[in-house]
């Protein structure tokens, strides 16, 4: 008997300082619990693993603002947030923590292995401390004036203005972000590792993987410029370092969250009564290792915990794929609890089914580019998908059986030519439905299960077994219809099972079935089982309610309100005045923009290619943030600023400058019809 593929699944671990949000749904939770569904039934081994992020000075602060203790803090929000998963019928093996025990052995050992290794170097540094707040901070809790164009705000690690990157402790003026009070430099012992000691190792590692472009792209650009990077911190709430002299240190939250994943298998193996039984995934060069995260994760998980890995002296298996997703945004902005820009999931909850939050995530997920939630598209995908095309199909049907075959299953008869080129488009249908699946392709499987409901809808129209029903002499015809129709059904609640798996259950239910049994003959065993003939099938019930306009409006209310109370701060007008000799100065130019592509490391930049007409120019442009298609730019006459002394932005030389205007919804590019690229702007 041939072995099961084993098949590890993780899902990047959520912080445990507030709830989760539909960005982590949509990001690392629904592709991974879809894709686990679905290699289960493709009869896969799979092992499917999360848990709470539970370390860190993120936890430090939200637990003080709170009035908490960190433990209190963890406590709270790891309860919340797997229950929150729970209703959302997220398939873990197992959920876990990192303050359990297992955990911080787990990573200690990690962290002496690299020692050991010479992977692991001492260093004292200068660090920025917070007097008032008697601790160092870390970059997310500092601010202060970009070191580069010397906007006021700019946040510890790059800068919203320019797209800088830098240290924090490059900052000019820097302040804490809670407090508002100066920081000044300190000195302070830290532990750092020798990323660059893995550059060589990951660079042929990485150069194998058919990953997505923007995540293959990012991740070799971030290997180019690997430095050794401090894995320790000064505070009482972390793991410890396991070193003599260490005392009041502990190790950095990104470091030992990853080797959560680990630590989560180990503890899933205790509860399985085997403490050996994670080795079988871990430790074996054959299992397949699938990582989900948001695109903000990826240096970490396609770079850093690899090049962990690389140092220790227990194989552990390296990732396998990454499918990082882009960013879920609400209603054209990022969600942010702190804002109000924000869906509270309870409530959510309290108004829509599972299935229906289900489903609109997955067939608008954020695999390739940015993509949002708005209340008008989850209402149509609701209404004319779920209810309109697969429930709709669903229930005329069955209730037809019950109407005409008194409830029975109808015998097959014989197949004319519409029924077998149905039973072929099925067929078709199922194959693309498997491929999107295997291949991460979340939106294109959904769409493909859409694709199926439809053609059952459409072969039920042209068949119109309602008029069959009232000749006797088509009362072969009228069966094969309906039995058609019916091996339609069974096959859709196998397709659209590893994305709204009550609606499946619910079908097989109707169909007879037992919904255990049914999904455990496995696809292929669900495709090639025939429906029961003379089966009296139960009544059948409606799998989706309708979204009203009633329902959604407080929703959108409550986000027009919000937006609308934020008040906008006047820009001042620049008073340093200048000549009309300074603004000759300038060389302005319509220009169309060719191509364009993100810049590694970056939310915000692109990389541009401009046709002035007699030459082409590459600019770096600060316009890609909040943009869901960026290929929307190509094509477009703009205003490029021509003789801006050439600089380099991440690595990237910038031949000039794009004009943009600033407003409330983000950045907007001025745009030419009649202008020809090369003419002069004035």
């Amino acid at each position: 008997m041939q072995e099961k593929e084993k098949i590890l699944i993780t899902s990047a671990l959520p912080y445990a300082n507030g709830p989760i949000h539909f960005g982590h749904i949509a990001g690392a939770f629904l592709p991974a619990d879809c894709f686990a569904r679905f290699q289960r039934l493709q009869g896969a081994d799979v092992l499917y693993l999360s848990g709470s992020d539970e370390y860190g000075v993120a936890i430090t602060m939200s637990a003080e603002l709170a009035g908490r203790t960190p433990r209190q803090q963890v406590d709270l929000f790891h309860e919340i947030n797997q229950a929150f998963l729970k209703r959302l019928n997220i398939s873990f093996d197992h959920y876990s923590r990192t303050t359990w025990k297992g955990h911080a052995a787990t990573v200690q050992q990690f962290f002496l292995d690299l020692v050991k290794n010479g992977h692991v170097e001492e260093k004292v540094t200068l660090q920025l401390f917070s007097e008032k707040e008697n601790r160092f901070l870390a970059d997310r809790y500092v601010q202060g004036t970009c070191p580069k164009c010397g906007f006021a705000k700019a946040r510890g690690d790059e800068c919203p203005s320019c797209g800088a990157s830098y240290e924090a402790t490059d900052l000019l003026h820097p302040v804490s972000k809670a407090t508002g009070s100066p920081l000044l430099l300190k000195e302070t012992k830290h532990w750092f590792l020798r990323f660059d000691h893995f550059k060589e190792d990951l660079q042929a590692w990485i150069q194998k993987k058919n990953w997505k472009p923007n995540v293959l792209n990012f991740a070799l650009a971030y290997i180019k410029e690997l430095k050794p990077r401090a894995i320790t911190r000064d505070s009482d709430w972390g793991i410890p370092v396991p070193l003599e002299g260490a005392e009041g240190k502990v190790l950095y939250v990104w470091f030992d969250a990853p080797i959560g994943y680990i630590s989560a298998a180990k503890e899933w193996a205790e509860l399985q009564g085997d403490p050996k039984l994670w080795e079988r995934y871990w430790l074996d060069e054959k299992t397949r290792y699938v990582e989900f995260i948001g695109k903000d994760n990826i240096p970490f998980h396609a770079v850093f915990f690899p090049a962990m890995q690389m140092g220790q002296d227990i194989p552990y298996k390296l990732v396998d794929d990454l499918p990082a997703n882009e960013f879920y945004n609400l209603e054209g902005k990022q969600f942010s609890k702190s804002d109000g820009w924000y869906i509270d999931l309870d409530s959510f909850f309290t108004h829509f089914q599972t299935e229906q939050i289900r489903y609109a995530i997955a067939s608008n997920a954020p695999e390739t580019q940015d993509s949002e939630f708005t209340w008008k598209d989850f209402q149509s995908r609701c209404n004319a998908d779920l209810v309109g095309k697969y429930g709709n199909f669903v229930h005329r049907v069955l209730v037809f059986i019950q109407q005409k075959t008194e409830g029975k299953i109808p015998q097959s008869k014989q197949l004319d030519p519409i029924d077998s080129e149905f039973q072929e488009k099925m067929k078709s249908i199922v194959s693309e439905c498997e491929k999107a699946y295997g291949s991460f392709q979340l939106r294109k499987a959904c769409q493909h299960v859409m694709e199926l409901a439809q053609a059952g809808n459409v072969y039920f129209d042209a068949k119109k077994p309602w008029k069959a029903a009232k000749d006797p002499l088509l009362t072969d015809s009228m069966y094969t219809t309906l039995r058609c129709c019916l091996e339609c059904i069974q096959l859709l609640a196998l397709v659209s099972y590893p994305v709204i798996p009550e609606a499946a259950e619910k079908i097989a239910i109707m169909l007879g079935l037992s919904p255990k049994d049914f999904f455990a003959l496995g696809w292929k065993g669900v495709i090639a089982s025939p429906l029961q003939e003379g089966l009296h099938l139960p009544e059948p019930q409606t799998l989706f309610a309708k979204v009203e306009d009633d329902v959604i409006a407080p929703y959108q209310a409550a986000l027009t309100s919000k937006a609308a109370s934020v008040p906008k701060e006047p820009i001042p007008v620049n008073t340093n005045k200048i000549s009309i000799d300074d603004v000759k100065k300038l060389d302005l130019r319509v220009v169309s923009i060719v191509a364009v592509e993100r810049v590694p490391k970056s939310k915000k930049l692109l990389k541009v290619l401009v046709d002035l007409g007699f030459e082409k120019r590459t600019v770096v442009a600060g316009i890609g943030e909040g943009v869901q298609d960026i290929d929307s730019f190509i094509g477009r006459k703009v205003i490029l600023v021509a003789n801006l002394a050439p600089a380099s932005l991440c690595g990237v030389e910038s031949q000039g400058m794009l004009l943009a205007a600033k407003g409330d919804m983000g950045l907007e590019l001025p745009i030419f019809s009649l202008s020809s690229p090369g003419d002069l702007v004035s």
